[in-house]
């Protein structure tokens, strides 16, 4: 290249990052910041005239769910929650009671909610299980290396705090619960996360129950 032609080159590469940049802003300007209150009313009372269910009635008061079946959503990164309701609404994950609603949300309505279980205190769980927690505890510290299962704390955090944005918070979950998506991604009747459905087509119902239970009790 012309050495002469450089200042050019360089010149012309910063005044495309300048509008570049200016464009971004813009855009981060135009989209509505999401509002924990108007978060709270739609989980707390749902919306009738958008056939949108008050979510409190499965997940409880502040997310935090009483129904071992249903998930504590206190807590959770507001990213992967909104991630999980815009899977919903695609067959990757599709749930005869979760899809139709989060249908009839609007992305305002995801992000809202979103946010304001975001900073809800998690009420914390226990394991049950005495015989299996060592097994439980060794699978998510440390994986199961002989059928290439990962530590589960590489991704999701040695205290199951997960990391935002990217992975879950586990801590304090329901044991039904995660037991019954693991078995879900094995099946390959939850799609959403293929790094999970590799995972858990590995594991056996014993070890999915022991690891399950482990997480429960974390905090």
């Amino acid at each position: 290249m012309n050495r002469a032609f450089l200042p050019f080159v360089k010149s012309l590469f910063v005044a495309i990052l300048a509008v570049s940049s200016v464009a971004y802003a813009a855009e981060e300007q135009k989209a509505p910041k999401a509002d924990p209150a108007k978060g709270e009313a739609l989980y707390t009372s749902g919306d009738a005239s958008r056939n949108i269910t008050a979510c409190v009635a499965c997940h409880g008061a502040a997310g935090n769910s009483t129904i071992s079946q249903n998930p504590k959503l206190a807590g959770q990164h507001a990213e992967y929650i909104a991630k999980q309701l815009g899977d919903f609404k695609t067959p990757q994950r599709n749930n005869p009671i979760m899809t139709p609603i989060a249908k009839a949300m609007s992305d305002a309505d995801i992000k809202n909610v979103a946010a304001f279980l975001d900073k809800q205190q998690q009420k914390p769980g226990a394991a049950r299980n005495k015989d299996t927690v060592e097994l439980g505890k060794k699978i998510y510290r440390a994986g199961i290396a002989e059928k290439n299962v990962p530590a589960c704390a590489g991704c999701h955090a040695p205290n199951g705090a997960g990391i935002p944005a990217q992975f879950a918070r586990l801590g304090g979950q329901h044991q039904d619960y995660t037991t019954a998506q693991l078995i879900s991604f094995r099946g390959g009747a939850r799609k959403n996360s293929p790094q999970m459905v590799t995972i858990a087509k590995r594991m056996s119902d014993d070890e999915i129950q022991a690891v399950s239970d482990y997480i429960a009790g974390l905090r």
